[in-house]
């Protein structure tokens, strides 16, 4: 079963009864959601959910992926997909996707996001989508193996960098508190 809206809310509301604050930057999240709108999908450009990997090895150290389609240096995930059934194994999925870690070797801090991001995405004329939000639902993984074989259709390097390298401010202190 794909996941859920109500899996999508129980996740949001879930994370913001530890980050209250937040409430505001998650209202566009909330809105469509009581407007029922398919988070799932990503033709639901008013804004759709993805999911991503923070993922940490023993050193402290964060994987970062260098993404193809925005020539940026980025944390793991992507898009969610039909056999998903929870956004922790969406997030965990591209994870072993993109890097080629199998999923055997990464263990979940938890199955609260450390963070909830909603940013714009720029249009791309070449698969018909205008410009967008993504709702990018983030959660901790811990490994000790290293990078496998990279998904060269979307990623051009992987690199391992300290957490305090993390350019979102917000992101990178949980990371750095949840890695002490």
């Amino acid at each position: 079963m794909p996941i859920t809206a109500e899996h999508i809310r129980e996740t949001v509301d879930d994370y913001l009864d530890a980050h209250p604050e937040e409430k505001g930057q998650l209202a566009p999240v909330l809105d469509l959601l009581d407007a029922g709108a398919d988070l799932n999908s990503r033709k639901e450009f008013r804004g759709h959910a993805t999911a991503g990997a923070i993922l940490a090895d023993p050193a402290g150290r964060v994987l970062h992926i260098r993404h193809l389609a925005l020539d940026r240096w980025l944390l793991p995930g992507g898009h969610l997909e039909a056999d998903d059934t929870r956004l922790v194994d969406a997030a965990q999925r591209e994870l072993t996707e993109e890097t080629g870690i199998p999923a055997s070797a990464v263990i979940p801090a938890g199955l609260r996001p450390l963070h909830i991001d909603v940013h714009p995405i720029p249009a791309n004329d070449a698969k018909g989508e205008p410009e967008h939000q993504h709702f990018d639902f983030r959660f901790l993984f811990r490994t000790s193996a290293d990078v496998g074989e990279l998904q060269t259709e979307e990623v051009t390097a992987a690199a391992w960098c300290g957490a305090d390298t993390i350019a979102d401010e917000n992101l990178r202190n949980r990371v750095v508190q949840a890695l002490r």
